[in-house]
């Protein structure tokens, strides 16, 4: 079996990146890269497909990953959003290679510790965004759809005085507090209640907050500063008892490295779509493993990206819950020929060869805003 075309598709009004593998003997993989500029040609860039993929054996996906990087080597292959075209391409590979042998992805990662997968529902705020009783409204509205795990930002509020700083006036650090304070209240003791800082944040001032919620028993505090420096989450996680996640902004295991090793942080979260694919995934899972720590994916694709990500949720012992951004959105919901795939909260395991679940070409070809390299030929 040999690779012959490689080609993707930007959605719109949701910039998704579809990516499409097709091989001499019929069989066509799907896979979905996080969005970002020109990703979607990235995807179908003769350095990549011309000198890693064309007339190779999709098979080979580990291979083919590491000749994808090497064939980037000068474009940064290691993150960005080369990392993210390689990262859908790659899930793709795994979709053939699953239709191939007749077996589901999580089998070929090494079987599945699971049949359902939690999945947790981003809010993001309430419909009145000065009045914490709206976001508490809103939480017990999502919790009532079944939803055990929750999530909602804390983002910087007009009245702060310099944003530029990182700092918190303490009326914010007050309303913060009233606003999450609210929404625990609102919820079943036994709902996990997750809160996104969006790195926005300076140390000490964070920590006032994070202190504050330490009688809440949250779920974690997410990106509570910038990504870069992780001496200074370090600090922060062992300034407090409130859990602290991030990595959505790491690539590849190697980007996750000192993270883990150092253990700045409680509950590591890296995005699939743009992490590195599939294997890379559970390779960083099984690294956060060795200190035992729990694996919850970054997630704001389609169903796709979705799907594919359940099936390394499947597989690693240590996954904890799977982010879901797109409630109440019908394309997300159509996008797949099978329909209503999150139910309750969970979603129930594919047990289909590859992937396990196929593009409703007809809806996918109407959201498209560009087809580059023939995805719909």
């Amino acid at each position: 079996m040999k690779i012959t075309s490689v080609a993707a598709a930007l959605l719109e009004p949701w910039p998704w990146v579809l990516i499409k593998v097709r091989t001499d003997e019929g069989l066509v993989g799907i896979g979905e890269a996080y969005h970002g500029a020109g990703v979607h040609n990235i995807a179908v860039d003769p350095r990549l497909t011309e000198r890693a993929l064309i007339g190779q054996d999709p098979r080979n996906v580990d291979k083919l990953f590491r000749d994808m990087k090497n064939s980037m080597s000068a474009s940064g292959f290691y993150q960005g959003a080369v990392m993210s075209a390689i990262s859908g391409i790659e899930m793709a590979l795994w979709d053939i290679t699953g239709q191939a042998l007749g077996t589901p992805i999580w089998q070929l990662l090494g079987g599945t510790f699971r049949d359902q997968i939690r999945v947790y529902n981003d809010c993001n705020e309430g419909d009145n965004a000065d009045d914490p009783l709206s976001w508490a409204q809103k939480a017990k509205q999502v919790e009532a759809r079944g939803f055990d795990a929750l999530k909602f930002d804390i983002d910087p509020r007009p009245t702060q005085r310099d944003r530029y700083n990182r700092t918190i006036r303490n009326t914010d650090i007050a309303f913060f507090v009233d606003v999450v304070t609210a929404i625990r209240e609102a919820l079943d003791p036994d709902t996990d209640l997750a809160i996104d800082a969006h790195w926005r944040y300076a140390p000490a001032d964070i920590l006032k907050v994070a202190y504050a919620f330490e009688k809440l028993d949250l779920l974690w505090l997410e990106d509570p500063i910038p990504p870069e420096n992780i001496a200074a989450l370090r600090e922060v996680k062992a300034a407090t008892r409130t859990p602290i996640c991030t990595g959505e902004n790491l690539y590849t295991r190697h980007g996750f490295r000192e993270l883990v090793e150092q253990q700045a942080a409680d509950i590591i979260s890296p995005d699939l779509a743009k992490a590195g694919g599939l294997a890379e995934g559970k390779r960083i899972a099984d690294l956060a493993d060795t200190y035992y720590i729990p694996l919850a994916p970054h997630n704001i694709c389609g169903p796709i990206g979705t799907m594919a990500s359940c099936h390394v949720c499947a597989a690693t012992p240590n996954f904890h819950v799977l982010e879901f951004h797109h409630l109440d959105n019908e394309l997300w919901n159509s996008l797949t020929v099978e329909r209503d795939l999150i139910q309750k909260g969970r979603i129930d395991l594919p047990r289909g060869p590859g992937l396990g679940v196929q593009l409703d070409e007809d809806v996918a070809r109407a959201a498209t805003k560009e087809d580059v390299g023939g995805f719909y030929a």
